[in-house]
């Protein structure tokens, strides 16, 4: 995943880095990549495929992208458009405020969501809430992020505290599971 593209000439760099020759220029660098495949395939095997099993995506957050996400949604080896709205706000003067979209934002998220269906790709969205999450879901969104792994556990944490408290409270017994 690559943030803050830009240009449709730096979405088909992209694309050139993270595939294998004949389609790309990457470099296979390590054996390690093939053991994670079942069964483990022979080296021949592996770049045969590996093309193939590579996921390339691409953060829509530009206002340069978003004038020339048509272009590089149609780019051979971009797999994915990822939204990150925040950023896209920030550059095309439409912020999030209190966690309210502009209808200008939500037109945007809409333009790439449009052209990465016309072109055929999938398309991610960062959320921040369940419900936000579940709207993009039904709009028929691929990959959906919803919040950021710290946020997560520090919105989790203390609950799962205070419930280790009120065990621990109860005279329950340390040491066992179950």
């Amino acid at each position: 995943m690559v943030p803050l593209l830009r240009t449709v000439e730096e979405a088909k760099s992209v694309a050139a880095a993270a595939k294998f020759p004949p389609q790309g220029r990457r470099g296979l660098g390590s054996p390690f990549t093939m053991e994670r495949f079942t069964p483990i395939p022979t080296m021949t095997e592996y770049l045969q495929q590996a093309n193939d099993s590579l996921l390339t995506m691409v953060q829509i957050e530009t206002a340069e992208a978003l004038e020339a996400v048509d272009e590089i949604a149609a780019v051979t080896g971009i797999d994915v458009l990822f939204i990150g709205p925040f950023d896209l706000g920030n550059n095309i003067g439409f912020p999030i405020l209190d966690g309210v979209l502009a209808p200008q934002l939500e037109d945007a998220i809409d333009k790439i969501f449009q052209a990465a269906k016309k072109a055929g790709k999938k398309c991610g969205m960062f959320t921040t809430s369940t419900g936000q999450a579940r709207m993009y879901a039904e709009k028929g969104y691929h990959m959906i992020s919803i919040g950021l792994d710290v946020s997560i556990l520090q919105a989790s944490l203390p609950t799962r505290v205070e419930a280790v408290r009120g065990i621990s409270g109860s005279g329950a017994k340390g040491g066992h599971y179950g």
